[in-house]
């Protein structure tokens, strides 16, 4: 303890903590400028093609490339975000700088031509790829290894969605289920904070969502809280856990399906974009293809309509779960949040008929909990959700959450499902998920 005290320690300290602050701010700033380019560009080819809906029979061939694109240069990247968690856990795993390109490119055409994707994986992707490469063309010692992954994941979360807060504590709560290495919050801080800030500084907007303050109406109140209320919220949450764990479930069998049963690579996406051409044929309707956060045509469901009453189907939000896991399933690139956000809402919209809830109010609960119930990160949800709705909102954002959390198992969107992959859950499970030691 004495020679901590020394003059040389505290100076060796404050060196080390100088260096890492330097590189955790240029891999921020990389990747908010990545994230930018990302949602400008997305935007774009969004545009594109809700003016263009003939590109959706133009899917089977852009999933044809994408698969062939990884199959010749992809490598390890293949694995997506699952490798670059492992590789955070695993010195002797090393995540390429090729995977940012790969995944910006790959997203950009599943999107184009109507895939039903997210943009949470590509961010991620695209923030480890970056932090990856820094890592292996600067030679940065290993010390600094694991700390710049995780500021790539916190800056790329944080600067996709506009929430720097939610992403510093996703980027540790993904780490480790259940856990948060508290000695990597200020790192992962400050790359939320400069990468949000450098993506806006590009002049990137995000969504605005608006929820109306609550009026209580009942008579059970408890300080400033309805107990009514809190209960409805309470059962709203289980649902929104089932819901979590049906696409969890879909997903990965889904996934086990196309790889067992179609042997030939480039034709499971084949397969997969004639379903989703045939699927948006028998409904009549797009609303389920691309990002789904807004629609030229008002008549159709979007995640901007989901807060409004009567914005959705009775079963909108089973539709875009089955489009959004048939896309990913079948070999498409992309993320799963964005569409969670779209199936949390609109099955919130539809729980508020029956609940007898505002449905701004439940679609925002659901925005939030059904992605902390795949994705297990319930104390990063609510923080999103506080962010992006008001921080008003954060005990009602917090119950539907952790209930989300405790009703959607044991699979996630990260790992696979445990009961098709128990052996391997248990083994990769513990090398991803090790008990945390200090670096």
């Amino acid at each position: 303890m004495r020679d901590l005290l020394t003059p040389h320690s505290a100076l060796d300290a404050l060196r080390r903590w100088g260096l890492t602050l330097l590189l955790v701010t240029l891999v921020a700033i990389l990747s908010g400028s990545a994230s930018a380019i990302f949602l400008f560009t997305l935007d774009r080819v969004t545009n594109l093609r809700q003016q263009s809906p003939w590109f959706l029979y133009l899917l089977p061939l852009a999933g044809i490339f994408v698969v062939w694109l990884y199959k010749n240069w992809g490598g390890s990247t293949t694995r997506g975000t699952p490798l670059l968690l492992d590789a955070i856990n695993q010195p002797d795993l090393r995540v390429p700088f090729r995977m940012a390109p790969l995944v910006l490119l790959t997203t950009l055409i599943t999107h184009l031509f109507g895939g039903s994707a997210g943009r949470e994986g590509t961010a991620l992707q695209m923030g480890g790829g970056l932090a990856g490469g820094l890592i292996h063309w600067c030679r940065i010692p290993e010390c600094y290894r694991r700390t710049l992954l995780l500021a790539g994941i916190a800056a790329g979360f944080g600067s996709v969605f506009g929430t720097p807060l939610a992403g510093t504590v996703f980027a540790l709560e993904v780490l480790v289920l259940g856990q948060v290495r508290y000695d990597l919050l200020i790192p992962c801080l400050i790359a939320g904070l400069i990468g949000d800030l450098t993506c806006s500084a590009w002049g990137v907007q995000h969504t605005a969502y608006t929820v109306a303050p609550i009026v209580t109406k009942s008579g059970f109140l408890f300080g400033h809280f309805d107990l009514l209320l809190l209960l409805k919220i309470s059962v709203s949450g289980i649902f929104f856990g089932l819901c979590a764990r049906l696409f969890c479930r879909l997903n990965h069998t889904l996934q086990n399906q196309f790889q067992q049963r179609i042997a030939p690579y480039w034709l499971r996406p084949v397969v997969g974009g004639l379903l989703l051409i045939a699927l948006t044929y028998c409904l009549g309707t797009q609303s389920y293809l691309g990002l789904g956060v807004q629609s030229l045509d008002g008549n159709e469901v979007s995640l901007l309509s989901c807060f409004q009453k009567d914005g959705a189907t009775s079963w909108s939000w089973l539709w875009k779960l089955v489009f959004t896991a048939i896309t990913l399933s079948s070999g498409f690139k992309g993320g799963e949040v964005t569409p969670l956000f779209f199936i949390g809402a609109a099955l919130g919209n539809i729980l508020s008929v029956f609940l007898k809830v505002p449905a701004d109010l439940l679609a925002s609960l659901g925005f939030a909990a059904v992605f902390a119930g795949a994705s297990k990160t319930p104390l990063a949800c609510t923080l999103l959700g506080m962010e992006l709705f008001g921080p008003e909102f954060g005990p009602y954002l917090a119950i539907a959450c952790f209930v989300a959390y405790y009703f959607s198992g044991k699979s996630g969107i990260y790992l696979p499902t445990a009961s098709d992959y128990q052996p391997l859950l248990i083994n990769q499970a513990d090398q991803r998920h090790p008990k945390p030691h200090r670096v």
